[in-house]
Protein backbone atom coordinates (compact mmCIF):
# COMPACT_ATOMS: atom_id res chain seq x y z
CA UNK A 1 0.00 0.00 0.00
CA UNK A 2 3.20 2.49 0.63
CA UNK A 3 4.63 1.85 -2.09
CA UNK A 4 1.66 2.53 -4.53
CA UNK A 5 1.02 5.79 -2.42
CA UNK A 6 4.93 6.89 -3.33
CA UNK A 7 4.32 5.87 -6.53
CA UNK A 8 1.32 8.06 -7.23
CA UNK A 9 2.83 11.16 -5.32
CA UNK A 10 5.74 10.69 -7.79
CA UNK A 11 3.50 11.24 -10.77
CA UNK A 12 1.55 13.89 -9.36
CA UNK A 13 4.77 15.97 -8.55
CA UNK A 14 5.13 18.72 -10.53
CA UNK A 15 7.63 19.03 -13.22
CA UNK A 16 10.52 21.53 -12.67
CA UNK A 17 9.87 24.70 -14.93
CA UNK A 18 12.20 25.91 -17.30
CA UNK A 19 13.67 29.15 -16.92
CA UNK A 20 12.44 31.91 -18.51
CA UNK A 21 15.47 33.10 -21.08
CA UNK A 22 16.02 37.02 -19.63
CA UNK A 23 14.02 39.27 -21.57
CA UNK A 24 15.93 41.68 -23.72
CA UNK A 25 15.58 45.33 -23.14
CA UNK A 26 14.13 47.25 -26.05
CA UNK A 27 17.20 49.36 -27.42
CA UNK A 28 16.99 52.89 -27.54
CA UNK A 29 17.28 54.27 -30.77
CA UNK A 30 20.20 56.05 -32.03
CA UNK A 31 20.30 59.56 -32.54
CA UNK A 32 21.74 60.10 -36.05
CA UNK A 33 24.51 62.89 -36.14
CA UNK A 34 22.73 64.21 -39.27
CA UNK A 35 19.38 64.58 -37.06
CA UNK A 36 22.11 66.21 -34.22
CA UNK A 37 23.47 68.23 -37.68
CA UNK A 38 19.96 69.19 -38.13
CA UNK A 39 18.97 70.55 -34.50
CA UNK A 40 21.85 72.34 -34.54
CA UNK A 41 21.40 74.57 -37.66
CA UNK A 42 17.63 75.23 -37.05
CA UNK A 43 19.19 76.76 -33.03
CA UNK A 44 21.17 79.17 -35.62
CA UNK A 45 18.67 79.49 -38.22
CA UNK A 46 16.84 81.29 -34.91
CA UNK A 47 19.67 83.25 -34.16
CA UNK A 48 20.32 84.55 -37.41
CA UNK A 49 16.75 85.32 -37.72
CA UNK A 50 17.15 87.92 -34.68
CA UNK A 51 19.95 89.99 -36.56
CA UNK A 52 19.00 93.35 -37.61
CA UNK A 53 17.24 93.87 -41.23
CA UNK A 54 20.46 94.64 -42.50
CA UNK A 55 21.71 91.75 -42.81
CA UNK A 56 20.55 89.53 -44.85
CA UNK A 57 21.68 85.52 -44.50
CA UNK A 58 21.67 82.11 -46.42
CA UNK A 59 21.60 78.63 -45.27
CA UNK A 60 23.14 75.21 -46.30
CA UNK A 61 24.92 76.35 -49.43
CA UNK A 62 26.23 74.10 -52.37
CA UNK A 63 27.85 76.31 -55.09
CA UNK A 64 30.14 75.29 -57.87
CA UNK A 65 33.81 75.80 -56.79
CA UNK A 66 36.66 74.91 -59.73
CA UNK A 67 39.54 74.85 -56.91
CA UNK A 68 37.41 72.43 -54.32
CA UNK A 69 38.35 68.56 -54.92
CA UNK A 70 34.41 67.76 -55.49
CA UNK A 71 33.66 71.14 -57.52
CA UNK A 72 31.39 72.31 -54.86
CA UNK A 73 31.73 73.76 -51.28
CA UNK A 74 28.91 73.70 -49.07
CA UNK A 75 28.44 76.34 -46.43
CA UNK A 76 26.36 76.53 -43.41
CA UNK A 77 25.28 79.60 -43.28
CA UNK A 78 26.48 83.34 -44.94
CA UNK A 79 25.10 86.35 -44.30
CA UNK A 80 25.38 89.80 -46.50
CA UNK A 81 26.19 93.09 -44.41
CA UNK A 82 26.32 96.45 -45.67
CA UNK A 83 29.82 96.36 -43.92
CA UNK A 84 31.13 92.80 -44.97
CA UNK A 85 30.00 89.14 -45.71
CA UNK A 86 30.35 86.54 -42.71
CA UNK A 87 30.76 82.93 -43.66
CA UNK A 88 30.33 80.15 -41.34
CA UNK A 89 30.99 76.87 -40.70
CA UNK A 90 29.45 74.92 -37.61
CA UNK A 91 31.06 72.15 -35.49
CA UNK A 92 29.13 69.71 -33.66
CA UNK A 93 32.02 67.98 -31.57
CA UNK A 94 32.20 67.08 -27.88
CA UNK A 95 35.51 67.51 -26.02
CA UNK A 96 38.47 69.88 -25.95
CA UNK A 97 38.92 71.66 -29.13
CA UNK A 98 42.93 72.36 -29.23
CA UNK A 99 44.19 74.03 -32.74
CA UNK A 100 46.58 76.89 -33.57
CA UNK A 101 45.81 79.09 -36.78
CA UNK A 102 48.69 77.97 -39.02
CA UNK A 103 47.82 74.32 -37.80
CA UNK A 104 46.54 71.76 -40.73
CA UNK A 105 45.18 69.87 -38.02
CA UNK A 106 43.41 70.52 -35.11
CA UNK A 107 42.79 68.06 -32.27
CA UNK A 108 39.60 67.19 -30.23
CA UNK A 109 40.18 65.97 -26.64
CA UNK A 110 43.44 64.33 -28.04
CA UNK A 111 41.73 61.68 -29.09
CA UNK A 112 40.94 62.78 -32.80
CA UNK A 113 42.30 64.85 -35.65
CA UNK A 114 40.03 67.40 -37.53
CA UNK A 115 40.71 69.11 -40.54
CA UNK A 116 41.84 72.64 -39.18
CA UNK A 117 38.31 74.26 -39.61
CA UNK A 118 39.89 77.66 -40.36
CA UNK A 119 41.61 76.27 -43.48
CA UNK A 120 37.90 74.75 -44.66
CA UNK A 121 36.26 77.88 -44.03
CA UNK A 122 39.01 79.94 -46.11
CA UNK A 123 37.71 77.49 -49.24
CA UNK A 124 34.40 78.35 -48.87
CA UNK A 125 35.56 81.85 -48.79
CA UNK A 126 37.26 81.65 -52.00
CA UNK A 127 34.51 79.95 -53.57
CA UNK A 128 32.16 82.89 -52.77
CA UNK A 129 34.93 85.49 -54.17
CA UNK A 130 34.96 83.85 -57.21
CA UNK A 131 31.12 84.28 -58.06
CA UNK A 132 31.58 87.90 -56.52
CA UNK A 133 34.72 88.62 -58.28
CA UNK A 134 33.35 91.96 -60.18
CA UNK A 135 32.49 93.50 -56.67
CA UNK A 136 35.47 94.94 -55.22
CA UNK A 137 36.81 95.49 -51.80
CA UNK A 138 34.36 92.94 -50.29
CA UNK A 139 35.58 92.17 -46.70
CA UNK A 140 34.69 88.36 -45.77
CA UNK A 141 34.76 87.39 -41.96
CA UNK A 142 35.37 83.61 -41.26
CA UNK A 143 33.28 82.14 -38.26
CA UNK A 144 33.78 78.51 -36.58
CA UNK A 145 30.87 78.26 -34.06
CA UNK A 146 31.06 75.13 -32.05
CA UNK A 147 28.28 73.74 -29.68
CA UNK A 148 28.66 74.29 -26.25
CA UNK A 149 30.15 70.76 -25.70
CA UNK A 150 33.49 71.92 -26.15
CA UNK A 151 35.83 73.97 -24.84
CA UNK A 152 38.67 75.81 -26.48
CA UNK A 153 42.62 75.79 -26.18
CA UNK A 154 43.26 77.85 -29.21
CA UNK A 155 44.84 81.20 -30.35
CA UNK A 156 43.57 83.71 -28.14
CA UNK A 157 43.30 86.09 -31.10
CA UNK A 158 40.78 83.89 -32.29
CA UNK A 159 38.65 84.86 -30.00
CA UNK A 160 39.58 88.51 -30.26
CA UNK A 161 36.60 91.30 -32.09
CA UNK A 162 39.75 92.62 -33.73
CA UNK A 163 40.36 89.43 -36.13
CA UNK A 164 38.48 88.50 -39.01
CA UNK A 165 38.90 84.90 -37.83
CA UNK A 166 36.65 84.33 -35.15
CA UNK A 167 36.13 81.23 -33.14
CA UNK A 168 32.58 81.01 -31.16
CA UNK A 169 30.08 79.24 -29.45
CA UNK A 170 26.99 78.98 -30.90
CA UNK A 171 24.96 80.56 -28.61
CA UNK A 172 26.92 83.48 -28.79
CA UNK A 173 27.26 83.59 -32.15
CA UNK A 174 24.93 86.71 -33.12
CA UNK A 175 26.42 88.61 -30.21
CA UNK A 176 30.20 87.95 -31.82
CA UNK A 177 28.01 89.15 -35.50
CA UNK A 178 26.82 92.20 -33.74
CA UNK A 179 30.21 93.23 -32.21
CA UNK A 180 31.88 93.22 -34.95
CA UNK A 181 29.95 94.82 -37.12
CA UNK A 182 29.71 97.59 -34.38
CA UNK A 183 33.89 97.01 -35.39
CA UNK A 184 33.47 97.62 -38.92
CA UNK A 185 31.61 100.74 -38.39
CA UNK A 186 34.14 102.55 -36.38
CA UNK A 187 36.72 101.42 -38.91
CA UNK A 188 34.80 102.13 -42.02
CA UNK A 189 31.29 104.32 -41.21
CA UNK A 190 30.57 104.59 -44.75
CA UNK A 191 29.11 101.06 -45.85
CA UNK A 192 30.79 99.35 -48.62
CA UNK A 193 26.77 98.25 -50.44
CA UNK A 194 23.81 99.83 -49.94
CA UNK A 195 20.33 97.95 -48.79
CA UNK A 196 19.83 97.57 -52.48
CA UNK A 197 23.30 95.90 -53.43
CA UNK A 198 23.26 93.67 -50.09
CA UNK A 199 20.05 91.89 -51.15
CA UNK A 200 21.34 92.03 -54.90
CA UNK A 201 24.38 89.58 -53.49
CA UNK A 202 22.13 87.65 -51.45
CA UNK A 203 20.03 87.01 -54.82
CA UNK A 204 23.32 85.95 -56.30
CA UNK A 205 24.52 83.48 -54.32
CA UNK A 206 21.09 82.10 -53.89
CA UNK A 207 20.57 81.46 -57.40
CA UNK A 208 23.73 79.50 -57.38
CA UNK A 209 22.50 77.02 -55.00
CA UNK A 210 22.21 73.82 -55.73
CA UNK A 211 19.51 71.72 -54.51
CA UNK A 212 19.49 68.69 -56.33
CA UNK A 213 19.53 66.01 -53.67
CA UNK A 214 21.58 63.45 -56.26
CA UNK A 215 24.64 66.25 -56.52
CA UNK A 216 24.45 67.05 -52.88
CA UNK A 217 24.96 63.40 -51.95
CA UNK A 218 27.54 63.05 -54.30
CA UNK A 219 29.40 65.87 -53.21
CA UNK A 220 29.40 64.19 -49.77
CA UNK A 221 30.47 61.11 -50.93
CA UNK A 222 33.69 62.90 -52.97
CA UNK A 223 34.73 64.90 -49.55
CA UNK A 224 34.21 61.71 -47.50
CA UNK A 225 36.81 59.90 -50.05
CA UNK A 226 39.16 62.84 -50.21
CA UNK A 227 39.35 63.02 -46.35
CA UNK A 228 39.67 59.17 -46.09
CA UNK A 229 42.68 59.26 -48.78
CA UNK A 230 44.51 62.23 -46.90
CA UNK A 231 45.08 60.49 -43.97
Amino acid sequence: MLKKLMTLFQSKKAKPESKASPRKKPSKPKVEATRIGELGEHKINIQLDQLSKECQHLNDLLIPNSKSRTGYSQIDHLIVTPYGIFVIETKNYNGEIKGAREDRNWSVSNRFKMYNPLMQNYGHIKAVEQQLADIPNVIYISMISFTMRCRFSIDPELRKIGSDELIVYDVELTEFIERKLTRLKAENPSPRFTDDEVRNIKERLAVLNISDPTVRDQHIERAKASKANSK
